[in-house]
């Protein structure tokens, strides 16, 4: 099978209206993207947040003529930005596996690789994590999985309890308990993360170390490691919650914040009694490692 993608540039204010024009007009699926290289950092849940230049891309099925889809738009949006159209013919193929092609295995530190299906490395002295490209975000491309990765692989987790907070495709989770942690709590308000999860502990062999929890369903403890890797704004707002899980020896390990906004998680933490090392950054991201000086003034 095949179709017709037809793709054209316009503003923020005429990108849903366009999407909406050209599901009317059968598409099978509108996608945006990115065309002038801005980033979107943080929208806010539940938020759609649209580029100030948006590429709007429509998949129609062949029996759709596109120059006349194209034609009634620039008819209809006659006021309206429409600039660079292009329409091509998209064949069908495996689409998983082109997107595997581009996921190669990673390494961090000296004792961790993550690697796609079919591409598992062994090493002496390191553990293979195999995952895939799927339901949820979080395969170690992204900097803030990266930072928080090279933590696990740089630390000795033998023994450990874990949370992972907001655990995603449950990736951290996952390569904590490969390298050497006893139990994994996973925590996401998405019952499709928890499903990644379960499926990526399942596909690694180490389900019975994992256990997965809506938020609400979470029995308070505490953990000797704790990681949090979302986004700056819940991590500010969840603050009190994320600290109370921290045993009074253990590690906080906070990711998905800019550069710019370490300080302002920091202070948030530093209410609740944490102290952080330096922010260990890495291209626009940073992570943040805390920890507890004294203990018995929690008690």
């Amino acid at each position: 099978m095949a179709w017709h993608q037809l793709s054209v540039t316009s503003d923020k204010e005429t990108a849903p209206k366009l999407s909406d024009f050209f599901s009317d007009c059968g598409a099978v699926s509108v996608t945006y993207m990115d065309a002038e290289d801005q980033p979107v950092y943080e929208p806010a849940p539940g938020e759609t947040r649209i580029w100030r230049k948006t590429r709007v891309i429509a998949l129609f099925e062949l029996d759709i003529e596109p120059e006349r889809v194209k034609q009634i738009a620039q008819q209809q949006f006659v006021d309206s930005p429409l600039n660079d159209w292009t329409l091509e013919r998209i064949e069908d193929q495996a689409w998983e596996r082109a997107w595997l092609e581009h996921f190669k295995p990673l390494k961090f530190g000296d004792r961790l690789w993550v690697c796609p299906t079919g591409q598992e490395i062994e090493e002496t002295g390191t553990v293979c994590m195999t995952l895939d490209p799927g339901l949820a975000f979080g395969t170690g491309t992204h900097p803030t999985t990266a930072l928080c990765l090279e933590w696990l692989a740089c630390h000795d987790l033998t023994g450990k309890t874990i949370i992972d907070y907001g655990c995603g495709s449950g990736i951290l989770a996952v390569a904590a308990v490969l390298l050497g942690a006893k139990q994994a709590h996973c925590i996401d308000i998405d019952p499709q993360a928890l499903e990644a999860t379960y499926y990526n502990a399942e596909k690694n062999q180490v389900t019975h170390a994992i256990q997965c929890y809506l938020p609400e369903q979470f029995p308070a403890q505490k953990a000797d490691i704790v990681l949090a890797n979302i986004l700056a704004g819940p991590l500010i707002e969840l603050s009190e919650n994320i600290a109370k899980l921290v045993s009074d020896k253990g590690s906080l390990v906070l990711s998905g914040i800019l550069n710019e906004q370490a300080d302002t998680v920091i202070q948030a933490y530093q209410q609740q009694g944490l102290h952080f090392s330096t922010p260990r950054p890495q291209e626009d991201w940073c992570r943040l490692d805390g920890y507890y000086v004294h203990p018995m003034s929690r008690m």
